[in-house]
C-alpha cells in the first residue's frame, strides 16, 4: 500500500478489520466530480467540465467495481469519448500493473504500476491504488476513484457526448433506485467479499447469510417484476447487480465459499442474467477468463494459483472486445 506517495508493502486484498474479524473495504480518496459545465458536483472541487477526450477511464475486467463503470460507458455510447485502459487482471506485489500493449500499457505518464497513477495525482496519497479511476488528461490528476460516483457522472455529466444518452437514474424512479442499491451493496456486492475475506468464522458465517439473503429476496422481487429490478426500465442498480451475478458461479460460489447454492439454481436471478446478458453493451464488458485469472490468481486465497476449469458456465467471453486482453 501507499504510506505518504511511498510504496511500502506487498499488496494484500485485506488493508483492514473490524473487532469481530470482518473485511472492511477502504474509503475511496478521490471525490471529484465531472459535469457538464464544469461547476462542483456533490462532493470535491468544480473545474472538470465534461469533454470529449478529456477525461480517461482505468479498470480492471476482473473488478466489479470498476466494471459498473465500463457498463455505463458503453450504455451511454461514450467510447469514443472516453478511452479506456484496461489492468492485467492478476494482482502483482505491487498491485494492478500494466501490460506492454494498447489497451493494457498506460499511455497517460507511462507507469508499470497503478499505484504510480495515484502518486502523479497526489505525492502524498496513502491507502490502496484500487480501480475505476478516471482520469483527467489535461490536469494530469484524478477526478474520482469511487465507482458509484463515475457510474452515476457517465449517466449524467457526460450525457451531453452520449451516443445514446439512457436514463440510468430517472427522476422518478430515484428514491427507489437509491433505496434498493443500498441494500443490495452491503449484503451482496460487498457481501461476497466480507465472507470471502472474514478472518473470523462469525464473521464468514454472518456475510454468508446475508448474501443468500438478499440473494432469495432479489429471487422472489424478480418473480413479479421484470424484464429489469424496475419494470421496463434498465437503471444503474440493474448494473450494479449484473456485476456481482456475473460473477458468483464463476469466483464468489468457489473461492469466497458462498456456496450454499449457485446463481444457477435461481431460476429468476438466472433468466435476469440472461436477459441482461443480452444487451450487447453489458455483455461486451465481460470477460470470465479475466474473472477467474484475476480472482484465482489472489495468493492469501489460493497459494498455488490454479485456475479452476470449470464451471462450464453459458456466458460468453467478450474479452475480444478489448483487443490486446
Amino acid at each position: 500500500m501507499l504510506v505518504n506517495g511511498k510504496w511500502t508493502a506487498d499488496w494484500q486484498p485485506i488493508q483492514a478489520k473490524d473487532a469481530a474479524g470482518g473485511f472492511v473495504r477502504q474509503t475511496s480518496t478521490f471525490r471529484n466530480w465531472v459535469t457538464a459545465d464544469g461547476r462542483p458536483g456533490p462532493t470535491g472541487a468544480g473545474g472538470f467540465p465534461a469533454e470529449a477526450g478529456r477525461y480517461r477511464l482505468y479498470v480492471a475486467l476482473i473488478c466489479p467495481w470498476a466494471s459498473r463503470t465500463l457498463a455505463a460507458r458503453a450504455l451511454m455510447g461514450l467510447e469514443d469519448a472516453i478511452p479506456v485502459t484496461v489492468v492485467d487482471p492478476v494482482l502483482g506485489a505491487q498491485g494492478w500493473h500494466f501490460g506492454p500493449a494498447a489497451p493494457m500499457r498506460d499511455e497517460e505518464i507511462g507507469a508499470t504500476w497503478m499505484h504510480e497513477i495515484y502518486t502523479a495525482a497526489d505525492p502524498a496519497v496513502n491507502g490502496r491504488a484500487t480501480v475505476p479511476v478516471l482520469w483527467d488528461r489535461a490536469r494530469r490528476t484524478i477526478v474520482n476513484n469511487e465507482s458509484a460516483d463515475i457510474l452515476r457522472m457517465l449517466g449524467d455529466g457526460f450525457r451531453g457526448l452520449a451516443a445514446h444518452p439512457v436514463d440510468l437514474y430517472p427522476e422518478p424512479l430515484r428514491a427507489d433506485i437509491d433505496a434498493l442499491s443500498e441494500r443490495i451493496y452491503p449484503a451482496l456486492n460487498n457481501g461476497v467479499y466480507r465472507a470471502g475475506f472474514a478472518s473470523t468464522q462469525g464473521a464468514y458465517e454472518a456475510a454468508y447469510r446475508d448474501v443468500f439473503a438478499m440473494l432469495d429476496d432479489l429471487e422472489a422481487r424478480l418473480s413479479g417484476t421484470g424484464p429489469y429490478l424496475f419494470g421496463e426500465a434498465l437503471t444503474e442498480t440493474d448494473i450494479r447487480l449484473f456485476v456481482t451475478l456475473v460473477r458468483f458461479d464463476a469466483a464468489y460460489h468457489g473461492l469466497f465459499k458462498c456456496n450454499r447454492r449457485r446463481l444457477a439454481d435461481y431460476p429468476q436471478l438466472s433468466a435476469y442474467l440472461d436477459r441482461l446478458m443480452a444487451v450487447p453493451a453489458l455483455a461486451g464488458t465481460v470477460s470470465i477468463d479475466h474473472i477467474k485469472r484475476g480472482y484465482y490468481g489472489i495468493g492469501s486465497l489460493n497459494p498455488n494459483g490454479i485456475v479452476p476449469l470449470g464451471p462450464d458456465l453459458p456466458l460468453p467471453d467478450k474479452a475480444a472486445a478489448f483487443p490486446g486482453t
